[in-house]
């Protein structure tokens, strides 16, 4: 049997054992939170505060601190309060203790909690913006949410694991690509992140199929992903450019967020390369973002020169590289977290934030630039698209208010999910398309769209020539299309009010300078000059297009099939380009602008590449000469020589009416201030 002081000595030695191995893990948890791996960290400093005596109560309260700081970190919650109440208990508190859980009071819905503990902050300290703004919110969250906004919202589990979704975004110019960050099983590597005990996080996507619904879920089998972390990206807007946030693991070195850049190459994503938006090494950058206009990259950062915390920042793209960073400064930054900024493509900024008056954790916020002011106006979206959780990376299907985003409401693990959304709203926009007549897209086009409202916009057309632009009721708006080395193209459209969203097309057929032009629907009587009543709409087409270029000269060509004399067909091809210039003599074109010619059959069609769309058994560059049609069934016959039969024209000139007869400007460009030049603009297109 033990004596009494073998048991002494036993216990003594115990709480020695005890103490030590509580030392080691506090070291090796102050490591893992130098790296910025809280969640080992937090594992550390739980075994230490459990190794604590009980009495060593100074000591349980730094632990316990510890403890706390590292559950917020990775969005634990309820432990966080717990351990930050622990704290408190034991006296061991710092600066931030009581402003951090009234923050985690807020996130957890506990606004009464909330409310009690900002006031307590403010008693003391009565210049604590974000105890204000916490404030506030304990407050205001109650009454958002028995007051909800119009917002439809709906988790979407079909793109949701076990794990942490996130950060979804849009790709393509049909929105049936989904991209989004994953921690999912899938992701590439073997090993726990040390910051959330998950798996690092790869992007994924997944497209819809034929009836719209998603499919599976699929990985980037390039050099995008690895072992590391990559996720919340963003795309140019010819969607050639990924630009994303890279984590790389160091096991001596802090873990800084970076940006990066993917190039897309034969439908396949590229190895990121990392982004210097500064020379500054000691800062995250993360969240990039790309203005609608691709001239802007916008992204997260704690670098020096913020307001506090992560600030939203931008840098120019230029084709030389990139510009100057600017931060954006107030109303959107505050002493608090702005995060993953995005944009709506009709110019809207949406981003999160602890700073501003939500209802918890992070929230959706809009911000509006005033055209005249040039400055930021805030507005919070309200409930239920914000939760008392993290709301944030906001993704928009076209210019419709609806799409996607991630929140980690309701997780008790604190793992994000993806959400659909959906705002309910009239909204009118027109689609155009721009593309050469007989051939196809302009990509390198550009629309001038002017409104009686004042609009004044020049908007450049996708990869497949289209454009998609937001229009308002009660106003007349005028499109002009410009490609170099094709002639102008206008278009008119009034829009009325409608009481459900509606889509306009118009579409901007090119003439080009240099190439014949086919003039689709001219009709003659038979054997005969005579235009029929079925080319009025063609010819006023073409009345209307030398009107939008009165300095052009074209030259009519009439064409016959091989069939009949060549003197007869010369002849009568002849006529028939002058009752086209007749024609259009009578409304009012200049005669000195059209020269009449009749090729009759000398000068058959030769294939352009859009028309064996319509006949595959015709090749590009073939020639419609009558020994070709000769070979051909008796119904290709037919179909060629109705093809030969056409009306054209071509540009001769495009300095009409320019030059006196001295060869001087008639009217010489004046100076004008940009108001001048606006108002001159809206005058010239209307």
């Amino acid at each position: 049997m033990p004596n009494k002081y073998s048991i002494v000595f036993m216990f003594i030695l115990s709480v020695i054992m005890s103490s030590c191995g509580a030392e080691q893990n506090v070291k090796k948890g102050d490591k893992f939170f130098a790296l910025g791996e809280y969640y080992d960290a937090a594992n550390q400093y739980k075994t230490a505060y459990s190794r604590t005596p009980l009495n060593e109560r100074s000591l349980r309260g730094k632990r316990a601190l510890k403890m706390a700081g590292c559950y917020r970190k990775i969005n634990f919650t309820q432990r966080a309060i717990a351990a930050y109440l622990n704290a408190i208990r034991y006296k061991q508190t710092d600066s931030l203790t009581s402003l951090n859980l009234g923050m985690l009071y807020l996130k957890d819905g506990n606004y009464k909690e909330a409310e009690k503990t900002f006031n307590d902050i403010l008693k003391y300290n009565h210049n604590n913006d974000l105890a204000k703004e916490g404030l506030e919110s304990a407050k205001e969250a109650p009454l958002k949410k028995m007051s909800p906004s119009s917002y439809i919202i709906k988790r979407t589990d079909e793109l949701n694991s076990r794990r942490a979704d996130y950060s979804p975004m849009f790709y393509g110019e049909e929105y049936n690509q989904l991209y989004f960050t994953s921690t999912r099983n899938q992701a590439q590597g073997d090993e726990l992140s040390g910051i959330t005990g998950t798996k690092n996080g790869d992007i994924f996507f997944c497209q819809k199929d034929d009836k719209g619904n998603w499919g599976k879920i699929q990985t980037i089998e390039s050099g995008l992903n690895s072992v590391q972390d990559e996720g919340a990206c963003s795309f140019t807007p010819d969607c050639h450019t990924m630009y994303l946030t890279k984590c790389d693991n160091d096991p001596q070195y802090p873990r800084y967020a970076t940006i990066c850049s993917s190039n897309r190459s034969d439908a396949s994503w590229g190895k990121p390369t990392n982004l210097e938006i500064t020379k500054d090494t000691l800062s995250s950058y993360a969240h990039p973002a790309i203005s609608p206009d691709g001239k802007w990259l916008y992204f997260t950062s704690d670098m020096p020169g913020g307001l506090g915390g992560l600030d939203i920042w931008r840098v120019r793209l230029t084709t030389n590289g990139l510009g100057g960073v600017e931060n954006l400064g107030s109303p959107i930054n505050t002493p608090g977290d702005e995060e993953f900024p995005t944009f709506r493509p009709n110019g809207d900024l949406y981003f999160s934030s602890n700073g501003h008056v939500g209802l918890g954790g992070l929230d959706i916020y809009i911000a509006r630039q005033d055209t005249d002011s040039n400055k930021w106006k805030i507005e919070h979206p309200g409930y239920p698209l914000n939760s008392q959780g993290d709301d944030f990376g906001m993704t928009f299907e076209g210019l419709h208010n609806r799409g996607y985003f991630s929140s980690n409401r309701g997780d008790a693990h604190g793992w994000d999910h993806i959400y659909s959304f959906e705002k309910p709203e009239v909204i009118q926009t027109v689609k155009g398309w721009v593309y050469e007549k007989e051939a196809y897209e302009l990509s390198s086009a550009m629309v001038r769209m002017v409104g009686n409202d004042g609009t004044n916009l020049k908007l450049n057309v996708k990869g497949d020539g289209s454009f998609t632009q937001e229009i308002h009721p009660n106003v007349d708006y005028v499109f002009l299309a410009t490609c170099k080395g094709f002639l102008n193209h206008k278009e008119q459209l009034r829009v009325a009010p409608v009481k459900e969203s509606t889509e306009y097309v118009l579409q901007f057929p090119l003439a080009s300078i240099t190439a014949p032009v086919l003039i689709d629907n001219i009709f003659y009587d038979f054997n005969k000059a005579t235009l029929t009543s079925e080319s009025t709409k063609a010819l006023d087409e073409l009345t209307n297009l030398l009107n939008e270029n009165p300095n052009i000269t074209i030259e009519l060509r009439a064409h016959c099939d091989y069939r009949g004399s060549s003197a007869y067909n010369k002849i009568l091809s002849q006529k028939r380009a002058e009752s086209v210039a007749n024609y259009l003599i009578s409304k009012g074109i200049a005669k000195d602008r059209l020269s009449p010619v009749g090729y009759g059959k000398d000068r058959p069609k030769i294939i352009r590449k859009r028309l064996t769309e319509k006949y595959p058994w015709l090749k590009e560059s073939d020639v419609l000469s009558a020994d070709f049609i000769s070979h051909l069934d008796k119904d290709k016959q037919e179909i060629c020589n109705q093809i030969n039969r056409r009306t054209e024209f071509i540009v001769l000139r495009t300095t009409y009416g320019i030059f006196d007869k001295y060869g001087n400007f008639k009217n010489l460009p004046q100076a004008h201030t940009l108001k001048e030049d606006n108002k001159q603009n809206n005058k010239d297109l209307f």
